[in-house]
């Protein structure tokens, strides 16, 4: 058995970097977490929609299906044993025409496939779920639930300053380097020593890999997704979660319904390019990220694919009233005046040079070092399965 590393240094502060932090911390070893932001949670985990997915979507056997279906589970139990604001509400994922039936009836076989709760059940049945939603068919999914992910990221943090690791603050990575004994990276401010890396820096993590002198085979895309929040009139007539059966081309599950914790209602999030990697609105430009995006070969590919989805996610993001007609069709009975803006959030995908989107949660490996190169969705409600993977990695190697 390999020796067990004394000090582990992950970068970045979001759920997935401290539950990675948190699972090596419960293992006794030492842990620092580097984060360039002033706090915890800062882009994709503070800017999700809180819904804790169930493992209904994914291919089975994959790493998706087998941490998002546990993960479901234990992030659950964390925040209630945490005192973290979660509730188990279920939802409809809803099929609004009968050519859509069939990729309703592969999600229900993949469902039962990941030993998800789940059943077909008959619009009648749907509306006594959700009274106002349009359906010719539903799937119930008994098991997803909403939670307060920044809440989870604030007890995470605090289990692992309990346990002897420390969080750091505003410290942009500039430099990693490897030798035998250690890896030694360098913020703007400080310089750290450990045993080991992790790099779980969400939007940056293709160039952290390369701080470290790696090659990653994938680059990281943005992706901005844009919310809407119904206005109080209108939140009677979403009760809880309402999803649209996704294109099973495309790894975005459509605009959708979110009763968050607070009673608001979500209404998105589209999927568009983002001009910046930090990109929450049109007007964030990052010449720098614009270009390096530019100059990967599969994003011509992908938009040469997909030009004509491109162009209606655009024109739905500056058209509320495109917007609204896509919600419509999910709950037909929303005025002209439902929606006011609200956050966005920005998706670091990982896309490979042929233009194919990285599917699966994603790590490439080297001595001493694990990069996490594409956790989106669900990513958060894996976040504590995929702490204890790279924990066992790491203790392998």
């Amino acid at each position: 058995m390999s020796k067990t590393p004394n000090h582990v240094i992950v970068a970045g502060a979001g759920i997935v970097g401290l539950s990675t932090a948190y699972a090596l911390s419960q293992r006794g070893q030492r842990v620092t977490v580097l984060e360039k932001e002033s706090n915890v949670a800062q882009h994709q985990t503070g800017n999700n929609s809180g819904v804790i997915h169930s493992g209904l979507y994914y291919k089975p056997g994959s790493l998706k299906a087998e941490l998002g279906t546990a993960g479901a589970i234990s992030m659950k139990a964390f925040a209630r044993e945490n005192d973290v604001t979660v509730t188990t509400c279920g939802k409809l994922v809803v099929a609004t025409t009968a050519a859509q039936i069939p990729a309703l009836q592969e999600l229900y076989r993949r469902g039962q496939a990941n030993n998800v709760p789940c059943r077909v059940i008959s619009p009648e049945e749907a509306r006594e779920y959700e009274p106002h939603v349009a359906a010719v068919a539903a799937l119930r999914v008994d098991s997803t639930g909403i939670v307060d992910y920044v809440g989870v990221c604030a007890a995470l943090r605090r289990h692992i300053e309990a346990n002897g690791g420390q969080v750091h603050l505003n410290q942009q990575i500039v430099g990693i380097s490897s030798d035998r004994d250690a890896v030694t990276v360098t913020t703007e401010q400080d310089e750290f020593r450990a045993d080991q890396f992790v790099n779980c820096a969400g939007l940056y993590s293709d160039r952290v890999a390369r701080l470290a002198g790696r090659k990653p085979e994938v680059r990281i895309i943005p992706f901005r997704g844009e919310y809407f929040e119904l206005t109080p009139e209108a939140s009677h007539l979403v009760k809880g979660l309402i999803y649209p059966v996704p294109d099973p081309d495309l790894p975005f599950l459509g605009v959708h319904f979110t009763r968050m914790f607070n009673g608001s209602v979500h209404a998105g999030p589209n999927a568009v390019f983002a001009l910046a990697r930090e990109g929450y609105t049109w007007l964030n430009i990052n010449p720098r990220d614009v270009l390096e995006s530019a100059q990967w070969p599969g994003l011509w590919k992908l938009g040469g694919k997909f030009w004509r989805t491109g162009i209606a996610e655009v024109q739905r993001s500056f058209s509320q009233k495109r917007f609204l007609a896509s919600l419509r069709e999910l709950v037909p009975e929303l005025a002209d005046n439902s929606l006011v803006p609200t956050h966005a959030g920005v998706r670091a995908q990982a896309m490979r040079r042929d233009g194919s989107l990285v599917d699966d949660f994603y790590f490439e490996k080297a001595p001493r070092q694990i990069h996490v190169l594409n956790a989106p969705s669900p990513a958060a409600t894996a976040a504590l399965e995929i702490g204890v993977r790279i924990a066992n990695e790491l203790a392998a190697a």
